[in-house]
């Protein structure tokens, strides 16, 4: 099991979107830290699932279902967490969809749907999270991805949505350091078991060797990876870090995603 040279033990951390994946690999580390959990999701089965392996690491943990375009919902959820657990200490906003699509193919409800989830979901959580983050101190890391900076395609509306969020991150980095809340965001590259990579490139497959080749680091990454990152952006080592977004992707944005990207557009195609 993975050790983190963090102490959270006081302090109470909210995953949107801690249900699966990177998002509640993330939990995980926090939990192993020491945190109380308060994790949200859409499906109940994956809620009641996350809670189980979060209260395994020995801590507190609580789960709540919701959209994260439904704002009264929001509402409610940040309320019942505040009045059972007091003020959030760290809020991870991981929330997202994502589909392969050309961009002359898709509809507008298509479109809709990504940026409705990502960019104005990141919006929800940090706008109604608000008055229960503890100032000065709270810590806030949204989870965005290569797209925000690289063009890929078949993924303009992923592109759109995720750069939106990386602005969001500056913009009220700016708004809200004034209060003593920190804002930054973490761009996961290709992480090994997630279902993004089982359906883009399956173990064992020409396109996972494809993309380890275009790591510099050989490599794929693994949700620790993730974890360690957001422990760090979120402890008093990195207390003078805001308004930053941080690639967690062995260099992969350095130019390799770019041009692998239409070599996997074209096995999507196929497949």
């Amino acid at each position: 099991m993975t050790r983190y040279p963090f102490d959270f033990s006081d302090k109470v951390v909210f995953v949107a979107g801690g249900t699966s994946g990177i998002n509640l690999g993330i939990a995980e580390g926090f939990a192993k830290a020491g945190a109380t959990l308060a994790v949200l999701g859409r499906s109940q089965d994956k809620i009641d699932k996350a809670i189980e392996k979060l209260r395994a690491h020995g801590g507190r943990a609580s789960g709540f279902s919701a959209d994260v375009r439904d704002t009264d919902r929001l509402t409610e959820v940040f309320t019942q967490t505040h009045e059972a657990l007091g003020l959030i200490d760290v809020l991870v906003s991981g929330a997202a969809g994502n589909f392969p699509a050309a961009a002359n193919e898709m509809s507008a409800n298509a479109f809709k749907a990504v940026v409705d989830i990502d960019l104005l979901g990141t919006f929800n959580v940090l706008r109604y999270s608000y008055q229960y983050l503890r100032k000065p101190g709270a810590n806030i890391i949204n989870i965005s991805a290569p797209q925000s900076f690289i063009p890929m395609e078949m993924q303009a509306h992923v592109c759109a949505a995720k750069a939106g969020v990386d602005m969001i991150t500056r913009t009220t980095a700016m708004e809200w350091g004034p209060e003593g809340i920190r804002v930054n965001s973490l761009v996961p590259g290709p992480i090994q078991g997630t279902e993004g990579m089982k359906r883009l490139a399956p173990q064992g497959s020409d396109a996972e060797r494809m993309v380890i080749e275009s790591v510099p680091m050989r490599r794929q990454g693994v949700v620790e990876d993730l974890a360690s990152a957001a422990l760090f952006v979120a402890s008093d080592m990195a207390s003078y870090i805001t308004g930053t977004v941080i690639p967690v992707d062995g260099g992969w944005g350095l130019g390799g995603a770019g041009q692998l990207g239409s070599t996997l557009v074209e096995l999507v195609k196929k497949n």
